[in-house]
Protein backbone atom coordinates (compact mmCIF):
# COMPACT_ATOMS: atom_id res chain seq x y z
CA UNK A 1 0.00 0.00 0.00
CA UNK A 2 1.16 3.60 -0.72
CA UNK A 3 1.17 5.92 2.19
CA UNK A 4 -0.89 9.63 1.14
CA UNK A 5 2.12 12.32 2.00
CA UNK A 6 0.33 14.91 4.45
CA UNK A 7 2.59 17.81 4.06
CA UNK A 8 2.32 18.95 0.19
CA UNK A 9 5.86 21.54 -1.41
CA UNK A 10 6.73 23.77 0.58
CA UNK A 11 5.90 21.71 3.87
CA UNK A 12 2.47 22.85 4.14
CA UNK A 13 -0.05 20.07 5.45
CA UNK A 14 -2.29 19.14 2.76
CA UNK A 15 -6.08 19.22 3.30
CA UNK A 16 -8.12 16.71 5.16
CA UNK A 17 -4.48 15.30 6.39
CA UNK A 18 -4.12 14.24 9.83
CA UNK A 19 -1.70 17.37 10.84
CA UNK A 20 -4.82 19.50 9.62
CA UNK A 21 -7.46 17.72 11.76
CA UNK A 22 -5.05 17.97 14.83
CA UNK A 23 -5.19 21.94 14.42
CA UNK A 24 -8.86 22.33 13.79
CA UNK A 25 -10.92 23.72 16.64
CA UNK A 26 -13.14 21.27 18.53
CA UNK A 27 -16.88 22.21 18.12
CA UNK A 28 -18.28 23.89 20.57
CA UNK A 29 -20.49 21.44 21.91
CA UNK A 30 -17.74 19.35 22.77
CA UNK A 31 -15.85 22.00 24.65
CA UNK A 32 -18.59 22.92 26.35
CA UNK A 33 -19.73 19.13 27.35
CA UNK A 34 -15.43 18.65 28.26
CA UNK A 35 -16.07 22.17 30.46
CA UNK A 36 -19.02 20.96 32.45
CA UNK A 37 -17.16 17.61 33.13
CA UNK A 38 -14.22 19.09 34.26
CA UNK A 39 -16.24 21.40 36.30
CA UNK A 40 -18.53 18.56 38.07
CA UNK A 41 -15.04 16.60 38.74
CA UNK A 42 -13.78 19.15 40.71
CA UNK A 43 -17.08 20.29 42.48
CA UNK A 44 -16.85 16.23 43.73
CA UNK A 45 -13.44 16.86 44.26
CA UNK A 46 -12.39 13.60 42.81
CA UNK A 47 -9.09 12.64 44.23
CA UNK A 48 -8.80 15.59 46.88
CA UNK A 49 -10.95 13.56 49.65
CA UNK A 50 -7.85 11.86 50.60
CA UNK A 51 -5.38 14.67 51.45
CA UNK A 52 -8.30 15.74 53.79
CA UNK A 53 -8.94 19.30 51.85
CA UNK A 54 -12.86 18.58 52.23
CA UNK A 55 -12.92 18.33 55.70
CA UNK A 56 -10.34 21.50 56.25
CA UNK A 57 -12.62 23.30 54.10
CA UNK A 58 -15.97 22.68 55.30
CA UNK A 59 -14.51 23.32 59.10
CA UNK A 60 -12.59 26.67 58.07
CA UNK A 61 -15.93 28.04 56.42
CA UNK A 62 -18.17 26.99 59.59
CA UNK A 63 -15.30 28.74 61.85
CA UNK A 64 -15.39 31.73 60.01
CA UNK A 65 -18.81 31.92 59.19
CA UNK A 66 -19.14 31.38 62.82
CA UNK A 67 -16.71 34.11 64.15
CA UNK A 68 -18.58 36.74 61.44
CA UNK A 69 -21.97 35.65 63.24
CA UNK A 70 -20.65 36.98 66.69
CA UNK A 71 -19.14 39.95 65.39
CA UNK A 72 -22.09 41.20 63.81
CA UNK A 73 -24.72 40.54 66.90
CA UNK A 74 -22.32 42.44 68.56
CA UNK A 75 -22.74 45.46 66.53
CA UNK A 76 -26.59 44.66 65.60
CA UNK A 77 -27.75 44.46 68.81
CA UNK A 78 -25.68 46.91 70.74
CA UNK A 79 -27.84 49.82 70.43
CA UNK A 80 -31.44 48.26 71.07
CA UNK A 81 -29.50 47.06 74.08
CA UNK A 82 -28.56 50.00 75.50
CA UNK A 83 -31.95 51.67 75.00
CA UNK A 84 -33.26 49.12 76.89
CA UNK A 85 -30.59 49.54 80.05
CA UNK A 86 -28.93 46.53 78.90
CA UNK A 87 -25.18 45.70 78.75
CA UNK A 88 -23.63 45.89 74.69
CA UNK A 89 -22.10 43.11 74.96
CA UNK A 90 -24.79 40.77 76.93
CA UNK A 91 -26.73 38.79 73.18
CA UNK A 92 -22.59 38.83 71.87
CA UNK A 93 -21.55 37.02 75.00
CA UNK A 94 -24.14 34.95 75.02
CA UNK A 95 -23.54 34.07 71.39
CA UNK A 96 -19.97 32.97 72.00
CA UNK A 97 -20.91 30.99 74.96
CA UNK A 98 -23.28 29.26 72.63
CA UNK A 99 -20.55 29.39 69.64
CA UNK A 100 -18.07 27.44 72.14
CA UNK A 101 -20.23 24.69 73.29
CA UNK A 102 -21.39 24.16 69.79
CA UNK A 103 -17.79 24.40 68.77
CA UNK A 104 -16.91 21.80 71.08
CA UNK A 105 -19.45 19.38 70.30
CA UNK A 106 -18.78 19.79 66.88
CA UNK A 107 -15.39 18.26 67.91
CA UNK A 108 -16.54 15.99 69.54
CA UNK A 109 -19.34 14.37 66.78
CA UNK A 110 -16.37 14.64 64.46
CA UNK A 111 -14.33 11.96 66.49
CA UNK A 112 -17.22 9.56 66.38
CA UNK A 113 -18.17 6.77 64.36
CA UNK A 114 -21.83 8.44 62.23
CA UNK A 115 -23.10 4.89 62.30
CA UNK A 116 -23.30 4.91 66.31
CA UNK A 117 -25.60 8.08 65.94
CA UNK A 118 -28.85 5.09 65.03
CA UNK A 119 -28.48 4.00 68.10
CA UNK A 120 -29.96 7.65 68.83
CA UNK A 121 -32.40 8.23 66.16
CA UNK A 122 -35.40 7.28 67.96
CA UNK A 123 -35.19 8.26 71.18
CA UNK A 124 -33.91 11.96 69.66
CA UNK A 125 -37.12 12.00 67.50
CA UNK A 126 -39.41 11.05 70.24
CA UNK A 127 -38.03 13.72 72.83
CA UNK A 128 -38.17 16.24 69.84
CA UNK A 129 -41.63 15.51 69.50
CA UNK A 130 -42.14 15.21 73.54
CA UNK A 131 -40.76 19.09 73.38
CA UNK A 132 -42.79 20.00 70.59
CA UNK A 133 -45.67 19.16 72.32
CA UNK A 134 -44.75 20.80 75.73
CA UNK A 135 -43.87 23.97 73.87
CA UNK A 136 -47.70 24.73 73.31
CA UNK A 137 -48.41 23.82 76.88
CA UNK A 138 -45.51 26.05 78.49
CA UNK A 139 -43.79 27.95 75.81
CA UNK A 140 -43.22 31.38 75.93
CA UNK A 141 -45.00 33.47 72.87
CA UNK A 142 -42.77 36.11 71.23
CA UNK A 143 -43.89 38.15 68.17
CA UNK A 144 -46.74 36.08 67.63
CA UNK A 145 -44.82 32.61 67.70
CA UNK A 146 -44.87 29.91 70.31
CA UNK A 147 -40.82 28.56 69.54
CA UNK A 148 -39.24 28.95 73.31
CA UNK A 149 -39.02 27.08 76.24
CA UNK A 150 -37.73 28.96 79.61
CA UNK A 151 -35.29 26.76 81.03
CA UNK A 152 -33.85 28.73 84.54
CA UNK A 153 -33.75 32.58 82.35
CA UNK A 154 -32.04 30.36 79.25
CA UNK A 155 -34.41 30.45 76.43
CA UNK A 156 -33.98 27.23 74.24
CA UNK A 157 -36.13 26.68 71.04
CA UNK A 158 -36.98 22.78 70.47
CA UNK A 159 -37.82 23.41 66.96
CA UNK A 160 -33.99 23.53 65.94
CA UNK A 161 -33.22 20.69 67.63
CA UNK A 162 -36.27 18.90 65.14
CA UNK A 163 -34.00 19.41 62.49
CA UNK A 164 -31.11 17.84 63.55
CA UNK A 165 -33.42 14.87 65.20
CA UNK A 166 -35.03 14.39 62.06
CA UNK A 167 -32.63 14.42 59.47
CA UNK A 168 -30.80 11.11 61.64
CA UNK A 169 -34.11 9.70 61.89
CA UNK A 170 -35.08 10.08 58.68
CA UNK A 171 -31.51 8.76 57.61
CA UNK A 172 -31.93 5.57 59.66
CA UNK A 173 -35.03 4.73 58.81
CA UNK A 174 -34.94 5.13 55.04
CA UNK A 175 -31.02 3.35 55.43
CA UNK A 176 -33.39 0.38 57.04
CA UNK A 177 -36.17 0.00 54.87
CA UNK A 178 -33.62 0.20 51.79
CA UNK A 179 -34.68 -1.35 48.32
CA UNK A 180 -38.16 -1.20 49.71
CA UNK A 181 -38.35 2.18 48.92
CA UNK A 182 -39.51 1.70 45.14
CA UNK A 183 -43.13 1.09 46.87
CA UNK A 184 -44.93 4.13 47.61
CA UNK A 185 -46.30 2.68 51.02
CA UNK A 186 -42.81 1.62 52.09
CA UNK A 187 -41.80 5.70 51.69
CA UNK A 188 -45.22 6.79 53.26
CA UNK A 189 -44.57 4.35 56.07
CA UNK A 190 -43.70 5.61 58.97
CA UNK A 191 -41.17 8.76 57.17
CA UNK A 192 -44.26 10.83 56.38
CA UNK A 193 -46.40 10.24 59.55
CA UNK A 194 -44.02 11.17 62.09
CA UNK A 195 -42.27 13.95 59.58
CA UNK A 196 -46.05 15.53 60.04
CA UNK A 197 -46.53 15.39 63.35
CA UNK A 198 -43.65 17.45 63.83
CA UNK A 199 -44.72 19.99 61.17
CA UNK A 200 -47.98 20.44 62.21
CA UNK A 201 -46.19 20.55 66.03
CA UNK A 202 -44.41 23.71 64.55
CA UNK A 203 -47.99 25.15 62.44
CA UNK A 204 -49.05 25.30 65.85
CA UNK A 205 -46.70 27.58 67.16
CA UNK A 206 -47.57 29.81 64.04
CA UNK A 207 -43.88 28.96 62.91
CA UNK A 208 -44.05 28.77 58.85
CA UNK A 209 -40.53 29.29 57.99
CA UNK A 210 -39.53 26.41 60.34
CA UNK A 211 -41.99 24.29 58.84
CA UNK A 212 -41.30 24.92 55.57
CA UNK A 213 -37.29 24.34 56.33
CA UNK A 214 -38.70 20.87 58.33
CA UNK A 215 -40.66 19.85 54.94
CA UNK A 216 -37.59 20.59 53.08
CA UNK A 217 -35.44 18.28 55.37
CA UNK A 218 -37.77 15.48 54.93
CA UNK A 219 -38.09 16.24 50.62
CA UNK A 220 -34.15 16.03 50.67
CA UNK A 221 -33.78 12.64 52.92
CA UNK A 222 -36.47 10.72 50.50
CA UNK A 223 -34.52 12.39 46.94
CA UNK A 224 -31.10 10.70 48.58
CA UNK A 225 -32.66 7.97 49.36
CA UNK A 226 -33.62 7.35 45.84
CA UNK A 227 -37.55 7.45 45.91
CA UNK A 228 -39.29 7.40 42.64
CA UNK A 229 -39.48 11.06 41.40
CA UNK A 230 -43.63 11.11 40.63
CA UNK A 231 -43.70 11.22 44.22
CA UNK A 232 -42.03 14.64 44.63
CA UNK A 233 -44.66 15.69 42.52
CA UNK A 234 -47.60 14.90 43.33
CA UNK A 235 -45.80 15.68 47.29
CA UNK A 236 -45.24 19.40 45.49
CA UNK A 237 -48.76 19.62 44.60
CA UNK A 238 -50.34 18.82 47.97
CA UNK A 239 -48.01 20.96 49.73
CA UNK A 240 -48.58 23.85 47.55
CA UNK A 241 -52.32 23.35 48.15
CA UNK A 242 -51.64 23.48 51.95
CA UNK A 243 -49.45 26.38 51.86
CA UNK A 244 -52.00 28.34 49.92
CA UNK A 245 -54.56 27.13 52.27
CA UNK A 246 -52.70 28.70 55.35
CA UNK A 247 -51.80 31.59 53.74
CA UNK A 248 -55.49 32.48 52.73
CA UNK A 249 -56.91 31.84 56.04
CA UNK A 250 -54.08 34.05 58.22
CA UNK A 251 -54.89 37.61 57.41
CA UNK A 252 -51.16 38.36 58.55
CA UNK A 253 -49.90 36.14 56.72
CA UNK A 254 -52.03 37.15 53.15
CA UNK A 255 -50.80 40.75 54.53
CA UNK A 256 -47.28 39.65 54.31
CA UNK A 257 -47.56 38.29 50.43
CA UNK A 258 -49.64 40.96 49.36
CA UNK A 259 -47.48 43.84 51.26
CA UNK A 260 -44.44 41.97 49.33
CA UNK A 261 -46.13 41.71 45.79
CA UNK A 262 -47.68 45.24 45.74
CA UNK A 263 -45.15 46.96 48.25
CA UNK A 264 -47.97 48.72 50.03
CA UNK A 265 -49.75 48.65 53.17
CA UNK A 266 -52.53 46.33 54.04
CA UNK A 267 -55.87 47.68 54.15
CA UNK A 268 -55.81 48.11 58.04
CA UNK A 269 -52.70 50.29 57.41
CA UNK A 270 -50.30 47.60 58.69
CA UNK A 271 -47.06 47.76 56.29
CA UNK A 272 -46.16 44.25 56.95
CA UNK A 273 -43.28 44.87 54.27
CA UNK A 274 -41.85 47.44 56.91
CA UNK A 275 -38.63 45.17 58.03
CA UNK A 276 -38.01 43.97 54.01
CA UNK A 277 -37.99 47.73 52.97
CA UNK A 278 -35.47 48.65 55.68
CA UNK A 279 -33.26 45.96 55.11
CA UNK A 280 -33.55 47.11 51.16
CA UNK A 281 -32.21 50.53 52.33
CA UNK A 282 -29.50 49.42 54.55
CA UNK A 283 -27.85 47.30 51.75
CA UNK A 284 -28.26 50.29 49.28
CA UNK A 285 -27.00 52.69 51.36
CA UNK A 286 -23.70 49.97 52.33
CA UNK A 287 -22.70 50.50 48.37
CA UNK A 288 -19.12 49.01 47.35
CA UNK A 289 -17.57 48.83 50.89
CA UNK A 290 -20.47 49.70 53.31
CA UNK A 291 -20.32 52.66 55.86
CA UNK A 292 -17.92 50.91 58.38
CA UNK A 293 -18.05 48.12 61.31
CA UNK A 294 -20.78 49.60 63.52
CA UNK A 295 -21.89 52.70 61.74
CA UNK A 296 -25.37 50.83 60.85
CA UNK A 297 -28.15 53.25 60.87
CA UNK A 298 -30.75 51.10 60.37
CA UNK A 299 -30.07 49.02 63.52
CA UNK A 300 -31.18 52.40 65.29
CA UNK A 301 -35.14 50.55 65.34
CA UNK A 302 -35.88 50.89 61.81
CA UNK A 303 -35.02 47.42 61.36
CA UNK A 304 -36.32 45.80 65.07
CA UNK A 305 -34.59 43.25 66.02
CA UNK A 306 -31.60 43.39 63.50
CA UNK A 307 -29.53 40.64 65.03
CA UNK A 308 -32.02 37.89 64.39
CA UNK A 309 -33.43 37.41 60.58
CA UNK A 310 -32.79 40.43 58.97
CA UNK A 311 -28.82 40.51 60.24
CA UNK A 312 -27.56 39.96 56.64
CA UNK A 313 -28.63 43.16 55.98
CA UNK A 314 -26.51 44.79 58.55
CA UNK A 315 -23.89 43.06 56.84
CA UNK A 316 -24.57 44.84 53.40
CA UNK A 317 -24.74 47.96 55.56
CA UNK A 318 -21.74 48.03 57.59
CA UNK A 319 -19.55 46.14 55.14
CA UNK A 320 -21.16 46.64 51.72
CA UNK A 321 -20.94 44.22 48.89
CA UNK A 322 -17.92 43.10 49.30
CA UNK A 323 -19.13 42.07 52.97
CA UNK A 324 -21.89 40.28 51.47
CA UNK A 325 -20.03 38.21 48.53
CA UNK A 326 -17.90 37.02 51.26
CA UNK A 327 -20.72 35.54 53.27
CA UNK A 328 -21.92 34.02 50.37
CA UNK A 329 -18.54 32.55 49.02
CA UNK A 330 -17.99 31.05 52.53
CA UNK A 331 -21.77 29.50 52.13
CA UNK A 332 -20.66 28.02 48.62
CA UNK A 333 -17.41 26.62 50.28
CA UNK A 334 -18.93 25.16 52.62
CA UNK A 335 -21.95 23.49 50.27
CA UNK A 336 -19.05 22.19 47.78
CA UNK A 337 -17.69 20.72 50.59
CA UNK A 338 -20.50 19.21 52.02
CA UNK A 339 -21.70 17.89 48.28
CA UNK A 340 -18.13 16.11 47.94
CA UNK A 341 -18.67 14.30 51.12
CA UNK A 342 -22.23 13.12 49.83
CA UNK A 343 -21.53 12.09 46.44
CA UNK A 344 -18.24 9.46 48.18
CA UNK A 345 -20.69 7.81 50.12
CA UNK A 346 -21.88 4.64 49.00
CA UNK A 347 -23.79 3.90 52.17
CA UNK A 348 -27.54 4.66 51.93
CA UNK A 349 -27.50 6.00 55.94
CA UNK A 350 -24.14 8.10 55.70
CA UNK A 351 -25.03 9.62 52.38
CA UNK A 352 -29.01 10.46 53.13
CA UNK A 353 -27.70 11.83 56.67
CA UNK A 354 -25.25 13.98 55.01
CA UNK A 355 -27.42 15.24 52.05
CA UNK A 356 -30.11 16.45 54.29
CA UNK A 357 -27.70 18.35 56.34
CA UNK A 358 -26.78 20.49 52.78
CA UNK A 359 -30.07 20.76 52.00
CA UNK A 360 -30.93 22.26 55.69
CA UNK A 361 -27.86 24.91 55.98
CA UNK A 362 -27.64 26.10 52.54
CA UNK A 363 -31.75 25.70 52.20
CA UNK A 364 -31.98 27.89 55.19
CA UNK A 365 -29.43 30.37 54.48
CA UNK A 366 -30.91 30.44 50.78
CA UNK A 367 -34.79 31.47 51.93
CA UNK A 368 -33.09 33.99 54.67
CA UNK A 369 -31.27 36.14 52.07
CA UNK A 370 -33.95 35.97 49.56
CA UNK A 371 -36.19 37.63 52.30
CA UNK A 372 -33.70 39.98 52.97
CA UNK A 373 -33.31 41.17 49.66
CA UNK A 374 -36.62 41.05 48.99
CA UNK A 375 -36.87 37.84 46.49
CA UNK A 376 -39.55 36.21 49.04
CA UNK A 377 -42.14 37.58 51.38
CA UNK A 378 -41.01 37.91 54.97
CA UNK A 379 -40.41 34.65 57.28
CA UNK A 380 -38.97 34.16 60.06
CA UNK A 381 -35.82 32.15 59.46
CA UNK A 382 -32.62 32.81 60.93
CA UNK A 383 -29.25 32.76 58.64
CA UNK A 384 -27.42 29.55 60.01
CA UNK A 385 -24.51 30.33 61.73
CA UNK A 386 -24.41 34.05 62.19
CA UNK A 387 -28.20 35.53 63.14
CA UNK A 388 -28.74 35.49 66.65
CA UNK A 389 -30.22 32.31 68.60
CA UNK A 390 -27.88 30.24 70.83
CA UNK A 391 -30.31 26.80 69.95
CA UNK A 392 -29.87 27.26 66.31
CA UNK A 393 -26.34 28.02 65.78
CA UNK A 394 -25.74 25.10 68.62
CA UNK A 395 -27.96 23.11 66.27
CA UNK A 396 -25.93 23.86 63.05
CA UNK A 397 -22.27 23.39 64.55
CA UNK A 398 -24.08 19.78 65.57
CA UNK A 399 -24.98 19.30 62.17
CA UNK A 400 -21.68 19.95 60.64
CA UNK A 401 -19.91 17.94 62.99
CA UNK A 402 -21.68 15.13 61.96
CA UNK A 403 -20.40 15.64 58.16
CA UNK A 404 -17.14 16.70 59.06
CA UNK A 405 -17.22 12.54 60.77
CA UNK A 406 -18.14 11.60 57.46
CA UNK A 407 -15.18 13.76 55.73
CA UNK A 408 -12.69 12.33 58.29
CA UNK A 409 -13.52 9.00 57.44
CA UNK A 410 -12.77 9.43 53.63
CA UNK A 411 -9.05 10.91 54.28
CA UNK A 412 -6.14 8.49 54.20
CA UNK A 413 -5.48 7.22 57.71
CA UNK A 414 -2.16 8.38 58.10
CA UNK A 415 -3.85 12.14 57.84
CA UNK A 416 -7.31 11.67 60.28
CA UNK A 417 -7.23 13.42 63.24
CA UNK A 418 -7.24 10.97 65.96
CA UNK A 419 -10.71 10.08 67.23
CA UNK A 420 -11.37 11.37 71.20
CA UNK A 421 -13.92 8.97 71.82
CA UNK A 422 -14.21 4.91 71.47
CA UNK A 423 -17.64 3.35 71.06
CA UNK A 424 -17.28 -0.57 71.70
CA UNK A 425 -20.00 -2.58 69.98
CA UNK A 426 -20.82 -3.55 66.41
CA UNK A 427 -22.32 -0.10 65.96
CA UNK A 428 -19.16 2.00 66.92
CA UNK A 429 -16.72 -0.69 65.10
CA UNK A 430 -13.94 1.28 62.94
CA UNK A 431 -14.65 -0.76 59.40
CA UNK A 432 -10.57 0.12 58.60
CA UNK A 433 -9.46 -1.54 61.40
CA UNK A 434 -8.63 -4.84 60.35
CA UNK A 435 -10.88 -7.89 62.54
CA UNK A 436 -8.56 -10.43 65.17
CA UNK A 437 -9.23 -13.60 65.12
CA UNK A 438 -9.61 -15.40 68.73
CA UNK A 439 -8.99 -19.01 67.16
CA UNK A 440 -5.74 -20.83 68.11
CA UNK A 441 -4.13 -22.26 65.33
Amino acid sequence: MVSTPTRAKGGKPRPGSTATAARRPAPAGARLRSAYRRFWSALEGTGTSRNGSTYYLILGATLALTAIGIMMVLSASSVESIAAGKSPYGDALKQGVFAAIGIFTMFVLSRINVVWLKRLAWPAVGIAVLLLGLVQVVGDEVNGNRNWIDLGGITFQPSEAAKLALALWLATVLARKGRLLGQWQHVLIPAVPVAAVVIVLILVGNDLGTAMIIMMIMAAALFFAGVPLYLFGIAGVIAAAGTAVMAVTSSNRMCRITSWWTGQSCADGIDANYQATNGMYGLASGGWLGVGLGQSRQKYSWIPEAHNDFIFAIIGEELGLVGTVVVLVLFAILGAAIYRVVVAQEDLFHRVLAGTIMVWLLGQATVNMSVVTGLMPVIGVPLPFISYGGSALLMSLCAVGVVLSLAREQMAPAMRPKRMLKFKGRAGRDKNKPKISRKRA
